[in-house]
C-alpha cells in the first residue's frame, strides 16, 4: 500500500508568515522526484521555487494560483512507495529530510534535471488526506479500461484525468491532447471545463466602468504599502535639503575610471560619502526600540539602496558598507541590482538595512521628500545631476548641480545633527578632498 505524505509550506525565513502561489509546476497525477520544485511562490521579499522532500505520485494540490497560504498550510500530498512508482526505484519515494529553515537554498541535488512523468494506472488504493484541499482531492483509483471511440482508444493514461472528465461530463473523444503523441492531460480537461462554464460576454454598464480597475494590494506592492504606512504612523519625520555643486565629484570619478581597473559608479561614491558622514553623525545610523523606550545606535552600516524592477521597488542591502572602498561598493551594487531585476533576490538580501540611499535622479527628477524605510532612522535622497547656473569662485558659471535631501526621524536627533550630516555630505560632493582628509 502506498503511503500518503503531506508536504506543507515551509518557513521561508526572515519572519515571513505567508506566500502567494504564483505557478504550479506539477499537476495531480504527476510523478515527482525528491527535491523537485513543485510550486513557485512569491513572498513579500522574493520569488522562490519550493522543492518537495518526497518522491512519488502527486495525489492532491492545495490552493489555486493567486491564492495566499500561511506557513505550515498543506501544499501537496504525495503517494510514496514502490506500489506508487512502478518505474522508479523505491529509494526515490523516501523523503530527503532536507527541508531546513530558512527555505532559500535547501535541497539535495539541484544539478540533475527535474523529472516529470505521467503515472501509469495504479492498482493500489490510496487513502484521502485528512485536510481537504482547495481543489477537489482525487484518490488514485484502480485502473479502468480505456473508452474506445470510432477512431480507436482515447489517448489517456492517467485514471485521474479520466475520472475528472467523467465526473464533469466531458467527452474525451472530442478533445485533442496537448501531451506527447496527443496524450490528453488534466490541463486539457480543465480547459474544456472552463470553456463550458465561460459566460457569454456582455457589455459592462457605464457605472461599473467608472469604478475603475481594481488591483490587489498584495505581494511586493502590499509589503511596500505596509512598510511605508507604518513609517508614517510611527516615525515623526522631517526633511531638509540643499543644492550642491557636483562638478568636482564627477571630474574625480572620470579620473578614477580613466586610470583603468573596475569602473566606479556615482552611486558608489555617494555611498562612500554617506558612510563617512554616518561615522561623524552616528545618531542617524540607529533605530528606536519603542518597547524599551531606547534609541539603539548600530555599530555597522548596512546600506540599502532603492532599485526599481518589474516587480516593483526593491531595497537590496549592502552589508558592512563602512568597510568597503568605492570599487567594492560598485561591484556589490551591480551584483544586487542584477539579482533584483532577475527576481532572484533572497529575503536575506532585502532585510537588515540601517540607512538607505535613494537615487531618484535616475527618473529625471530634481528633488523629493523620501519616506523613511522603517525601522531605520534616515534616508538620503539624490536628484539628477544637471548643468545649472552657479556662482563659482565669485563668478557666474555653468556647473553640474544636484539636490540632496535628508529625511530623518526627529526622535533620534534634532535639526542641528541632521543639518550637520547633510552639510558634510554636500561638502564632500563639492570637494572630494574633504572626504580624503577625513579618512
Amino acid at each position: 500500500m502506498p503511503q500518503v505524505m503531506e508536504f506543507k509550506l515551509p518557513d521561508l525565513g526572515e519572519g515571513l508568515t505567508e506566500a502567494e502561489i504564483v505557478r504550479w509546476l506539477v499537476a495531480v497525477g504527476d510523478v515527482v522526484a525528491i527535491d523537485q520544485p513543485v510550486v513557485e511562490v512569491e513572498t513579500a521579499k522574493a520569488m522562490v521555487e519550493v522543492p518537495c522532500p518526497y518522491g512519488g505520485v502527486v495525489t492532491a494540490r492545495f490552493g489555486e494560483e493567486g491564492q495566499e497560504l500561511p506557513v505550515g498550510a498543506p501544499l501537496i500530498t504525495v503517494a510514496v512507495g514502490a506500489e506508487a512508482l512502478p518505474e522508479a526505484p523505491a529509494a526515490e519515494a523516501e523523503g530527503s529530510g532536507n527541508v531546513p529553515r530558512p527555505l532559500i537554498g535547501y535541497g539535495t541535488d539541484h544539478s540533475r534535471p527535474a523529472r516529470r512523468r505521467r503515472v501509469r494506472p495504479v492498482t493500489a488504493e490510496v487513502s484521502a488526506p485528512t485536510a481537504a484541499p482547495v481543489t477537489v482531492p482525487v484518490p488514485v483509483p484502480a485502473a479502468a479500461p480505456a473508452a474506445a471511440g470510432p477512431a480507436g482508444p482515447v489517448p489517456v493514461i492517467s485514471p485521474l484525468v479520466r475520472k475528472l472528465a467523467k465526473d464533469h461530463g466531458v467527452d474525451l473523444r472530442a478533445l485533442r491532447g496537448s501531451g506527447p503523441e496527443g496524450l490528453i492531460l488534466r490541463a486539457d480537461v480543465e480547459a474544456a471545463l472552463s470553456a463550458l462554464r465561460a459566460p457569454e460576454p456582455v457589455a459592462a454598464p457605464a457605472a461599473s466602468v467608472a469604478q475603475g480597475e481594481r488591483i490587489p494590494l498584495k505581494g511586493v506592492r502590499g509589503a511596500v504599502a505596509e512598510k511605508l504606512s507604518r513609517s508614517r504612523r510611527e516615525i515623526p519625520d522631517a526633511t531638509c535639503w540643499v543644492d550642491a555643486d557636483a562638478t568636482e565629484l564627477m571630474a574625480a570619478r572620470a579620473a578614477m575610471n580613466a586610470a583603468g581597473g573596475p569602473k566606479i559608479s556615482v552611486l558608489a561614491l555617494l555611498a562612500r560619502i554617506c558612510t563617512a558622514a554616518l561615522a561623524r553623525y552616528p545618531e542617524l545610523n540607529s533605530t528606536v526600540d519603542l518597547e524599551a523606550k531606547e534609541i539603539v545606535r548600530l555599530p555597522a552600516v548596512h546600506l540599502g539602496f532603492a532599485a526599481q524592477t518589474e516587480r516593483g521597488l526593491m531595497v537590496p542591502v549592502v552589508r558592512d558598507a563602512q568597510s568597503r572602498n568605492p570599487e567594492s561598493l560598485s561591484a556589490e551594487f551591480a551584483r544586487l541590482t542584477e539579482l533584483a531585476r532577475a527576481g532572484k533576490l533572497t529575503p536575506a538580501d532585502l532585510t537588515g538595512g540601517t540607512f538607505t540611499l535613494n537615487n531618484y535622479g535616475v527618473f529625471g527628477v530634481d528633488g523629493s521628500t523620501p519616506i523613511i524605510n522603517h525601522p531605520e532612522a534616515a534616508m538620503l535622497g539624490v536628484g539628477r545631476i544637471i548643468p545649472k547656473p552657479w556662482v563659482h569662485g565669485g563668478e557666474l558659471a555653468v556647473r553640474q548641480v544636484v539636490q540632496l535631501s535628508l529625511t530623518f526621524d526627529h526622535r533620534v536627533c534634532d535639526g542641528g545633527t541632521a543639518g550637520g550630516f547633510l552639510r558634510y555630505v554636500a561638502d564632500c560632493v563639492e570637494s572630494p578632498a574633504v572626504l580624503l582628509r577625513s579618512l
